[in-house]
């Protein structure tokens, strides 16, 4: 296998996590939002914090979402 095969192995199942990690938090943001029935009553503050194991990796992302 050359360096290449392994970059594009790598590049493809890091773009499958990501995607796996977006749908995934759109779906449980929208079901808090719906069942704590927070539409209309301000932005929702969210917080994301990515690690890896065996490594020093924090990386967070901070943010507000519109609820109104």
């Amino acid at each position: 296998m050359t360096e290449k095969d392994v970059e594009d192995r790598f590049n493809i199942s890091l773009r499958k996590f990501l995607k796996h990690v977006g749908v995934t938090s759109q779906r449980e943001i929208e079901r808090i939002v719906r069942e704590q029935n927070l539409m209309g009553k301000g932005p929702l503050k969210v917080r994301m914090e990515l690690t890896a194991e065996g490594t020093d990796l924090k990386h967070v992302v901070e943010g507000e979402i519109e609820l109104s």
